[in-house]
């Protein structure tokens, strides 16, 4: 199953999702580092990795529900594909109530239950990232018809197998 949403034909929801990633991840650990004695500054940098990755999430989420909705009901493809969205919903709303409890605070810094919640939602978002990867190399979700070893370049249009006044091959 192609994807629907393509910018220079790939598509848009793998480019997206490697920045809410790798934002919540390094934000656990600058959190961890703060927590155990490293500078003060780290709180900070990891309240707004949590603030980027959170926009760009919901970017990913958006660009997620169009290959989303395009997966055939009552297919394996869609019980992982909805599993892997719950998921990440779930990732997006416990780092958002980490923001949330941060915003007003008087330091940005995480405390010990902060950074149990943002370890859970990591260890949801490592399931999740391994659901979306059985949906990409194991079901083809938004994988391009034409791929394969000797594809032709994205950016080339797709060949066209019809001739006129010829049937559809």
């Amino acid at each position: 199953m192609e994807s629907r949403l393509k910018v220079l034909g790939h598509p848009v929801h793998p480019m997206l999702v490697m920045f809410p990633v790798g934002l919540l991840v390094t934000a656990v650990f600058f959190d961890l580092v703060d927590t155990v004695g490293g500078p003060d500054f780290l709180g900070e940098v990891a309240y707004w990795n949590i603030t980027v990755g959170l926009v760009v999430g919901l970017l990913a989420a958006i660009a997620g529900t169009f290959d989303l909705l395009a997966i055939p009901a009552g297919t394996r493809a869609k019980r992982v594909a909805l599993t892997h969205a719950a998921a990440n919903v779930a990732v997006i709303l416990l780092f958002a109530a980490v923001w949330v409890v941060r915003l007003n605070a008087d330091s940005r810094a995480a405390g010990g239950a902060l950074i149990a919640i943002e370890v859970v939602a990591l260890a949801i978002l490592g399931v999740s990232a391994w659901l979306g990867g059985e949906l990409v190399d194991r079901l083809g979700v938004g994988v391009d018809r034409e791929a394969g070893l000797d594809a032709p370049s994205s950016l080339r249009p797709a060949a066209t197998t019809t001739r006129i006044g010829e049937a559809q091959r």
